[in-house]
């Protein structure tokens, strides 16, 4: 590839992104019965949402990727990295380049999706385990989770934990510690106030001498707190128990490896960020939160959870537990609307766990104590005991910041007079003796933490965080785990709602340079400037391509950005005296998140019915409209469908639901059907949230990060999230932050802003008619083998496909599960189950797809469904066919006694050998092999199992 200059190839990128070839797409449009593509959208897209303006004429043209990377360089320039002691939660660390480059770096653990389907997903499912462990050793709670977004969200579904969980009466307020974190307050009361719950702040001290007049359910406290002091809890946490309210500690895991756990004091939730275990500051994001809860509180626990169970042939498995408790099961009975958390930066902080051990994590802590601590004995601190931050009085906190930018440290802002300092992994004694030059001190030596605060328990104690210590076993460690999943770098992923397309290297490859790493979310905006500019730019091209007015990059999950848009539209009604309009209307086909989301929004759902086409029911949706009159607050809806179908009446569903008052939330999960080819915010909708980890290639990373942008129109935009800690983050009218970080996952947005650049509007434009194409290519291959469920215009479906299996199950007993299992055999992984519709598979291939894998897959699914034939011709009985037995592990294969009704053969190369099709599936890919047999679910939530046992248990 040339560089810049006439020779550069502009649609290079275009064609390595798109799978199928010009010749490909024609062949793919015969089958179809069409010559020319813009024909085939034209018949696709309801004529009455085209798009009125071409994206090639309101984006720029492609660039090559050379330019790209050329333009991110000049961007990533205009930021200026300083040693940032600003703490409040964002420190700096070293990512171990074993792990930078092996994990981080690596498709196969960045491409793989939320491990729903356990069989091929060992390897993160036991980074995830140990995670958990991690979390549970650390804060000597009982139960931990696979992750949350950050720590400022973490404390808010700790809140309305504690509010399901406690005995109080509805009138109980809740309490937050003076010091803890300002962007975490600020979270908490963001999610509180449309939940009808009162915040009160409190001085914890005060509360355990003198109690607190009126009835809380809930007190968090951070720990350390943010001014740096280590507070001793047990007096207030016995006095809040005693009036049947829970404690939350957000707390850091770096200092609870010298400090006594919260657990031990009688904390009843931990909350926090895994940030400063290996993952850079980027910003603001994404990082790992966590929540840990003592026994009892499982099953309110909120987001995945990784327990151990047993597969079919009786050997240990992980697998996703407790998962009525979720959105996609309970909907707006759910304890929580996450679905997306972080896995990628959890397994990457689990690892950085394994790789220092108890020991070495234990020696960085000290490390950076003995900075704190010295720095405490001849400063003017206002600290009594500290583990790594302290603040100091000082005559003029302005002179100070001004002489400590002279040297490229930042410290924290506390007010005219005072000054905080935050040591981390990555001070050194040279920043260290520039600190007390800069404050005029000398120097001193290191102190212990004191007794009373110092932890005595032992923690990581089982040989995973023992063991992996030398870069070759730690190499090859992660290498075992990686050949247990099935990732995008083996194979398509068509997952039906999902978006599993390419996550380009180039993409890739600005995310790990120290101009966006390296940059504390709290740093003065004339250090972020470069930063600053990719998200003015990547938040006008959002906005010009969904036909909205205005944008928030804030959240980092597509189900915060669910909820900042309906929060946006509550506080609409508010502003214009409509308080009392609180029914959200969602389709009985919505994602489940939408309905949890209204829930926390403080709306009441309604469901509406769909027709016999799959389509929302129009007659139904008037009715409720007239019933619920002026209490109508939003319809939700996904466009689009859920069904796999463009609804041709979306405009009139628009307009009915203004008409009665209400706005419009279009879910923007299926966006990747409509980039050039139609505009919510043109058809009528007034706010969506994206995923850009879905439509604009950010990595799905196993089960996340993600990032939710809420877009909205303009009558909404002063409704849209703000921060506390930056004037610039959102407007001065919005509701607070529904993320800790101003502007979210900030460290992943060149990602995107990289896709859209080396697109264009033109590439852009073609990549969504590819997907549209692929989709309808592949269920027009397989509807003779399975009937597609819901159609639109001339019997085509949009970007997805819905296959129904009922009457397939009915007459064979071959479940969808079965089918799933059946096709890791194959080397696939199973399109999505089960939704919106039980007893159907869901197909999304997306436009990264080329011909030869889809033709694969089709193969693959024309094989089963000659296998689902012989058990409806009798030739062999469900429980002992292949497909009840999948999948097939190297194990049972390779057992000295096969009694099975089926030869090895079929069970292991079924491809090749079951003489349904021609021709060879696997080729020269290579045989994958599932680790584990069919993993017993039902085991799995009755014997609960989330941690790693004690040392004991190997003695």
């Amino acid at each position: 590839m040339q560089g810049s200059g006439s020779l550069s190839n502009y649609q290079d990128f275009e064609d390595r992104h798109i799978g199928p070839s010009a010749s490909d797409e024609a062949q793919m449009l015969g089958v179809l019965g069409y010559s020319d593509i813009k024909k085939f959208i034209a018949d696709v897209v309801p004529e009455n949402i085209h798009i009125a303006k071409q994206l090639k004429d309101v984006l720029d043209g492609p660039k090559s990727e050379v330019d790209v990377i050329a333009e991110l360089r000049q961007i990533a320039s205009q930021n200026q990295v300083f040693t940032s002691l600003i703490g409040s939660g964002y420190y700096g660390t070293i990512t171990p380049p074993v792990i930078k480059r092996n994990v981080l770096e690596n498709p196969a653990w960045y491409t793989a999706y939320t491990p729903y389907q356990p069989e091929i997903s060992q390897g993160r499912l036991e980074a995830l385990f140990a995670f958990q462990t991690v979390i549970c050793d650390m804060t000597s709670l009982a139960l931990a989770n696979a992750s949350m977004l950050d720590e400022g969200t973490a404390a808010a579904e700790a809140m309305t934990l504690a509010r399901r969980s406690s005995k109080t009466s509805d009138d109980a307020v809740f309490l937050i510690e003076e010091h803890v974190h300002p962007q975490t307050k600020a979270v908490v009361i963001t999610r509180a106030k449309p939940l009808g719950i009162k915040v009160v702040e409190v001085d914890s001290g005060h509360v355990a001498r003198d109690g607190f007049d009126g009835e809380f359910f809930g007190l968090l406290v951070q720990y350390p707190d943010t001014t740096g002091e280590i507070c001793e809890y047990s007096q207030v946490t016995q006095y809040a128990h005693s009036k049947n309210a829970l404690v939350i500690a957000a707390t850091d895991l770096l200092a609870l490896t010298l400090l006594k756990a919260p657990g031990e004091w009688g904390a009843d939730i931990a909350v926090g960020s895994a940030q400063r275990f290996g993952i850079p500051m980027g910003f603001g994001g994404p990082h790992a939160g966590f929540m840990a809860v003592r026994t009892g509180l499982e099953r309110s626990l909120p987001g995945r959870l990784v327990g151990q169970s047993v597969d079919s042939h009786g050997n240990p498995a992980f697998r996703l537990a407790l998962q009525t408790r979720e959105q996609h099961i309970r909907r707006d009975k759910a304890t929580s609307n996450i679905c997306t958390a972080q896995v990628l930066l959890a397994n990457m902080s689990a690892f950085y766990a394994m790789w220092h051990g108890p020991k070495g994590l234990a020696q960085i802590a000290e490390r950076i104590h003995g900075f704190a601590s010295r720095l405490q004995k001849v400063s003017s601190s206002r600290n009594d005991i500290v583990f790594d931050t302290v603040t100091v009085d000082v005559k003029n906190a302005e002179a100070i910041h001004k002489a400590a930018q002279a040297k490229k440290i930042n410290f924290g802002k506390v007010s005219d007079t005072a000054i905080r300092i935050s040591f981390d992994e990555t001070t050194t004694e040279k920043t260290f003796a520039d600190v007390l030059e800069i404050l005029g001190l000398s120097n001193a030596s290191a102190s212990q933490i004191a007794d009373s605060v110092k932890r005595t328990s032992a923690y990581l104690q089982h040989p995973v965080f023992n063991t992996y210590f030398s870069e070759t076993a730690m190499l090859r460690y992660l290498r075992t785990l990686a050949d247990r999943d099935l990732a995008l770098d083996r194979t398509m992923i068509p997952l039906g709602s999902c978006t599993m397309k390419l996550n380009a290297t180039t993409e890739m490859e600005a995310v790990t340079w120290p101009e966006f790493a390296s940059l504390h979310p709290f740093a003065p905006v004339e250090q972020t400037r470069g930063s600053r500019l990719l998200i003015d730019q990547l938040s006008k091209w959002l906005v010009e391509i969904t036909g909205y007015d205005a944008v928030s990059l804030q959240p980092n999950a597509g189900s915060q950005g669910e909820f900042a848009g309906l929060l946006a539209i509550r506080n609409y009604h508010d502003s214009r005296g409509d308080q009392g309009r609180n029914i959200c209307l969602i389709p009985s086909s919505a994602h489940g998140t939408n309905a949890a989301s209204a829930v926390m929004a403080g709306m009441k759902v309604v469901v509406i019915e769909c027709d016999d086409a799959g389509n929302v029911s129009v007659d139904d949706l008037k009715a409720k409209i007239a019933e619920h009159g002026s209490a109508l607050a939003a319809l939700m809806v996904t466009y689009p469908s859920t069904h796999g179908v463009f609804e041709s009446a979306i405009s009139e569903i628009c307009e009915l639901v203004h008409d009665g008052g209400g706005q419009v939330y279009v879910d923007g999960a299926n966006l990747n059907a409509l980039v050039g080819t139609a505009q919510p915010g043109k058809f009528g909708a007034d706010v969506s949230h994206l995923n850009l980890h879905k439509t604009f290639c950010i990595p799905h990373g196993g089960g996340g990060p993600g990032v939710g942008p809420v877009i909205a129109k303009a009558h909404l935009a002063p409704f849209l999230p703000n921060h506390p800690m930056d004037a610039l983050a959102g407007p001065a009218t919005g509701p607070g932050p529904i993320s800790a970080a101003p502007f979210g996952s900030a460290s992943i947005l060149p990602i995107s802003w990289a896709y859209i650049r080396l697109m264009g509007g033109e590439g852009l434009t073609h990549a969504t008619e590819v997907a549209i194409l692929n989709a309808n290519y592949m269920a027009s291959r397989l509807k003779s083998s399975y009937p597609i469920l819901y159609t639109g215009n001339k019997g085509l479906v949009a970007h997805e496909c819905i296959l129904d299996v009922r009457e397939i199950t009915k007459v064979s007993g071959v479940t969808v599960d079965d089918i799933a299992k059946r096709l890791m055999d194959f080397g696939f992984h199973a399109p999505t189950m089960s939704f919106p519709v039980a007893g159907t598979l869901m197909i999304e291939p997306t436009e990264s797809e080329d011909v030869i894998e889809m033709n694969r897959f089709i193969d693959a699914m024309i094989a089963i469904r000659g296998e689902i034939q012989e058990i409806i011709d009798g030739k062999i009985a469900v429980e002992e066919s292949a497909l009840r037995h999948a999948p097939h592990t190297i194990g049972a294969i390779a057992a000295t006694n096969w009694e099975r009704s089926y030869p090895r053969e079929r069970g292991a190369f079924p491809a090749t050998l079951t003489g349904l099709i021609p021709g060879e599936l696997i080729g020269a890919k290579g045989k994958y092999w599932p680790t584990t047999g069919r993993i017993d679910g039902a085991y799995g939530d009755r014997n609960l199992v989330c941690s790693c046992p004690p040392i004991e248990a190997f003695a």
